[in-house]
């Protein structure tokens, strides 16, 4: 598995478990996941009875705020096969990707402090379009402890231990159209 991750950049002060790595896919590569993704029938983020400005859908499951529970979404698609192979491939042995989210963020579109539901377990993102900032914060006695990643378009990141159950994360607003397609694993139930 190091050898598989060591693709990633890692900094001494970054949350531990976040991994990130530049022109994971081409441009051409990219071009054609922004033309799927914009050709989804995306509907606007709900979080209960509130609506969010980014455009989602959900394949494999989906998260029902006002149910509070996961439910099964439709499958996901066949053009995102080899991308998740490649996904999988980077997280190593064992990883197996069972939920993938693609959003639309459209100039001026971001997404407040969260953090991922605890049915996930680790979760990759990949950025298509415009770049943005990933901030991540936690508290640390009476302050906030806070790092910032600049996610570049074709990158993909990576959330697993620490940074994704410690941190929170967001992303302000952005300042032209992004996409991101998020895959994430189930966490393992004993």
């Amino acid at each position: 598995m190091a050898k598989q991750l060591s693709l990633f950049a890692v900094t001494s002060r970054s949350p531990e478990g976040l991994r990130y790595a530049a022109e994971f896919i081409s441009p051409a590569t990219e071009r054609d996941l922004i033309e799927h993704v914009a050709a989804l029938p995306l509907q606007p983020f709900q979080f209960g009875q509130y609506e969010g400005k980014r455009r989602v859908a959900s394949f494999g499951f989906r998260y029902d705020y006002t149910l509070r529970h996961l439910q099964e979404a439709d499958p996901i698609p066949p053009w995102l096969t080899q991308l998740i192979e490649r996904v999988e491939g980077l997280g190593g042995p064992g990883t197996k990707i069972a939920q993938v989210l693609c959003t639309e963020y459209d100039t001026g579109v971001g997404i407040g402090w969260h953090r991922d539901k605890p049915h996930f377990d680790r979760i990759f993102g990949l950025s298509l379009g415009s770049p943005c900032k990933f901030r991540f914060r936690r508290a640390v006695s009476e302050k906030w402890e806070r790092f910032a990643l600049d996610v570049a378009p074709r990158s993909i990141y990576m959330m697993a231990g620490a940074s994704r159950q410690d941190w929170e994360h967001s992303i302000p607003a952005v300042e032209a159209p992004r996409y991101s397609i998020t895959f994430r694993t189930m966490v393992k139930r004993t």
